[in-house]
């Protein structure tokens, strides 16, 4: 059975860093785009960033101060955060996406204090 599964979140001072990771284990086939959404309370879930075979792509919000980045031979993907602010704490989510459907970890809380 395929599994998304994200560590590295936290609390953590503003202007502080963290990495999260995102484990893939199982078969999941033909993916298309990896990247990392965030659900804050009372938010809907919003897309931070993603990274296909074309390149990366980031939120407004984040640029400059996040970066994505893939293992392959590890098949995880990566999350680093620099700067963080009191606005970017979420719960933060892994996705894979292929042609049948999306996948997604259960989510890392991230907690920015200020």
């Amino acid at each position: 059975q395929e599994h998304l599964v994200e560590s590295g979140g936290g609390l953590v001072q503003a202007g502080g860093s963290l990495r999260l990771s995102c484990a893939a284990s199982g078969n999941i086939f033909s993916v298309y785009v990896r990247g990392w959404y965030r659900q804050a309370p009372g938010k809907q879930r919003e897309l931070v960033a993603t990274i296909t075979p074309g390149g990366t792509n980031y939120a407004d919000s984040v640029k400059g101060r996040f970066s994505i980045s893939r293992d392959n031979g590890a098949n995880t993907v990566y999350l680093q955060m620099n700067n963080l602010k009191p606005e970017d704490t979420a719960v933060y989510y892994c996705v894979h996406k292929n042609r049948l459907r999306d996948y997604w970890g259960q989510g890392t809380q991230v907690t920015v204090s200020s």
